[in-house]
């Protein structure tokens, strides 16, 4: 990403390269400027090349943010999250006065995969249409269920939001009908495996239907009704606002405790993750 030069006060910012070099020779050669002032002008110019390497390097962080997760552009400005966040390099560094529990260990929750008891729980923020949680879901999600959720030691939460328009609504909205029979893991499955490698898929109301049936989903008249229950709709809407409040504005994004990590990272930092939340649970 390439940007023009903020103009200061004076003019034009200077040319990156004269941070790097001394001041411009005159036509005639000057006099070397006596000891005290050579070393007051390296001082300056030391210091000027740290800034510049300073804002390099949180550029090179930011970069690293944004490539493995969907941003939320819909607001203007994100409140701080709830939650302090691993060391991880792509998680997200927020804190708050108090932690918030948003584990919801309920037992009819059609929206949660695991034992009710297990140790710790990963509160999982995705959007249907985000092509990094897709990614999650299709490289990652499955050896998780393997490793933490089959074992006993992790309890999944989904928590879906609507970052992405209306359809991204319309598709939490079928999801959220096909947990009704219990197909809420297998609906998931169906849409981000279908889902393209970048970009947001369109989800009109004939392809949600198409993805009931790939889900296998019983009753497929109870399904294409509830695609119109309100409740269901303000409940996804509710879900974004719960989001949204605790700074969530990236996804996927997901939280153990008050411990969060941001993100499609690979397998292995989902591993150590885990590992260390499990240890202090």
């Amino acid at each position: 990403m390439t940007s023009t030069p903020p103009e200061g006060p004076a003019g034009p910012a200077e040319n990156p390269e004269s941070l790097f070099a001394p001041p411009a020779s005159p036509a005639s050669p000057a006099p070397e400027p006596p000891n005290a002032a050579l070393l007051e002008w390296r001082l300056k110019r030391a210091k000027r090349v740290n800034i510049v390497l300073g804002v390099l390097a949180a550029l090179l962080a930011v970069v690293l943010v944004a490539t493995q997760t969907e941003p939320f552009r819909g607001a203007a400005s994100q409140p701080t999250a709830t939650v302090t966040v691993t060391a991880a390099p792509t998680a997200a560094a927020t804190a708050a006065a108090e932690p918030v529990n948003i584990e919801r260990r309920d037992p009819n929750d059609t929206m949660a995969l695991g034992a009710i008891d297990a140790p710790i729980v990963l509160s999982e923020f995705a959007d249907l249409r985000c092509p990094y949680c897709a990614v999650f879901h299709r490289e990652t999600f499955p050896a998780i269920v393997a490793q933490y959720v089959d074992t006993g030691k992790v309890r999944i939460e989904f928590h879906d939001v609507s970052y992405f328009g209306d359809d991204s609504t319309a598709a939490a909205v079928a999801a959220r009908a096909a947990g009704q029979q219990g197909k809420y893991f297998d609906y998931l499955d169906v849409v981000f495996q279908n889902a393209p490698e970048s970009g947001h898929p369109d989800l009109p109301r004939e392809t949600l239907l198409q993805f009931g049936l790939d889900a296998a989903i019983p009753d497929t008249a109870a399904f294409e009704a509830a695609l119109d229950d309100p409740t269901l709709e303000a409940a996804v809407l509710e879900s974004t606002s719960n989001a949204q409040q605790l700074g969530v504005s990236s996804v996927p994004f997901f939280v153990v405790g008050t411990q969060a990590i941001a993100g499609a990272q690979p397998l292995e930092s989902f591993q150590q993750f885990l590992d260390q939340q499990l240890a202090e649970a």
